[in-house]
């Protein structure tokens, strides 16, 4: 299904922030816990230490992290639902917590879990929701965005998991918002479900909507994003475009040796770009940051012995081996 620009309400009001980055974070820093300056204070807990970022329009930004990295403290910030204990936050050029009837109107905000009551149908729910929201557009367009106009008639506790987070979905887009929060939009969906909700926030970003997405699944923020943040410990620890972040980290490639070789049997490594390597049995691993140098002499060299590599597997880095790098090597540092 296509969202198109007038589904998702068109570029924002003119002003300041039509050019400018729709989100700015500086030197960010959060706290829970923290009491008065007096000589027993707390400093309390700091789960956002000092981060910058920014997010341009109509791109699709994920932040991601390990569990207590700070991923959502940073979005309740950037969503206007708590004050930053330091540094400045602006969503469209406002501050979303001084200022968030300036701002409320423009975004959405897809939870984790909608908590919808389960006896409504989406078309009540819809309703319901639509007489709290400025500007809502026609329930049946909602639907329609979504797809769930064949199912806008069945009880909510009747719908698929699927199709409940496309009603979460379609209750964020009600508002028509410029600025769209995606908290986990798959957690829980079967592998069907997940890429079609992924083709819907695709055509989403494609229509000009600016979307931060908070997920768990690596291969959902490498399918989805143009840049991304990886948080850990409340501070930022990579980022760029997707592409530059997987590059910082070295391709694969593994194999069985052969009976009868070893091995020191092989080219030398070092002629091959090879930078490092692990053996398991006579399973062989190899690292390399030229994965097609390193390929093509492997298999020269195969191809010379007249022997076959069993269990061939060539790979460039992936952002889930990319994150697990990091992560183990922030926790060893």
């Amino acid at each position: 299904m296509n969202i198109g620009e007038k589904d998702i309400g068109g570029p924002g009001p003119s002003g300041a922030d039509t050019d400018a980055n729709v989100i700015d974070v500086t030197g960010l820093r959060r706290s829970y816990g923290a009491t008065g300056r007096r000589a027993h204070a707390r400093k309390g807990f700091e789960a956002v230490r000092g981060i910058d970022f920014s997010v341009g329009r109509g791109e699709l930004f994920a932040l991601l992290g390990t569990n207590g990295a700070g991923k959502t403290s940073t979005v309740e910030l950037l969503e206007g639902l708590a004050a930053p204990t330091a540094g400045k936050v602006r969503v469209l050029g406002h501050d979303p917590y001084t200022e968030r009837r300036k701002i409320r109107p423009r975004i959405g905000v897809m939870l984790q879990e909608g908590g919808f009551p389960s006896e409504l149908t989406p078309t009540e729910t819809l309703r319901m929701w639509a007489g709290c929201t400025t500007g809502a557009r026609p329930i049946d367009e909602a639907l329609s965005s979504v797809g769930l106009t064949r199912r806008k008639d069945v009880r909510v506790k009747q719908l698929s998991g699927g199709e409940r987070r496309r009603l979460d979905l379609a209750l964020a887009l009600l508002g028509r918002p410029e600025v769209l929060f995606l908290d986990e939009p798959t957690t829980g969906l079967d592998t069907e479900a997940r890429h079609e909700t992924w083709e819907l926030v695709r055509d989403l970003r494609d229509s000009g909507t600016t979307i931060v997405l908070t997920t768990h699944y690596l291969e959902e923020a490498e399918e989805l994003a143009d840049r991304l943040a990886i948080l850990h410990n409340g501070q930022i620890a990579a980022a760029g475009q997707v592409t530059d972040v997987v590059a910082t980290h070295p391709s694969h490639i593994a194999f069985d040796l052969p009976n009868g070789y070893h091995l020191g049997d092989l080219p030398p490594l070092e002629s091959l770009g090879v930078i490092g390597h692990e053996t398991t049995g006579r399973r062989v691993r190899l690292r390399t940051d030229e994965l097609q140098r390193a390929a093509t002499g492997l298999l020269i060299w195969a191809q010379d012995k007249g022997i076959e590599l069993h269990g061939l597997d060539v790979r460039s880095a992936s952002l889930e081996e990319a994150f697990l790098e990091i992560a183990k090597g922030l926790e060893n540092a």
